[in-house]
């Protein structure tokens, strides 16, 4: 856990991998309740009989923003910022799938802060996320995160 007091604290983690996630299971349930949130039913993600004879690995695959939404909760553990009043995402400058998630497979993130800059009296941290597939060569995922933090007294 790294912990955040300054801007200055985030520039010195710059180039720096601050953390690698727990693994967590991708089920059809949660695939089905993104799929719920969002009105996104297309049958790769959430018809199993289906994916059973037309899917290479016979099994559905989570969505691509179903993996990119679960980056805030698998990265949480990975820094503290204290004093903080409140953070909001930013953003994303780049995003590539490389690789499908199975539905039942086992997923986690690994973060390097790119850069940590003053913007709006808040600190503008930009991380690159790669999303993890057990047993893959590939990641599912790599993003370029931004988020935004606000200091109390700011």
């Amino acid at each position: 856990m790294h912990v955040i007091k300054s801007i200055e604290d985030a520039k010195a983690l710059e180039g720096q991998e601050i953390g690698l996630s727990d693994w967590i299971v991708i089920d059809q349930n949660r695939i089905d309740q993104f799929a719920e949130a969002t009105a996104d039913h297309q049958w790769i993600h959430v018809d199993t009989e289906r994916a059973a004879r037309e899917m290479p690995n016979g099994t559905t695959i989570a969505h691509g923003y179903l993996t990119i939404a679960l980056i805030p909760a698998l990265t949480d553990a990975f820094v503290h910022v204290e004093n903080l009043a409140r953070a909001i995402n930013f953003g994303l400058n780049k995003v590539r799938f490389y690789t499908p998630v199975p539905s039942g497979a086992r997923v986690r993130a690994r973060a390097t802060v790119l850069s940590a800059r003053q913007r709006a009296g808040a600190l503008l941290l930009s991380a690159e996320v790669r999303i993890e597939v057990e047993g893959e060569r590939k990641p599912a995922c790599v993003a370029e995160t931004l988020g935004m933090y606000f200091f109390n007294g700011d």
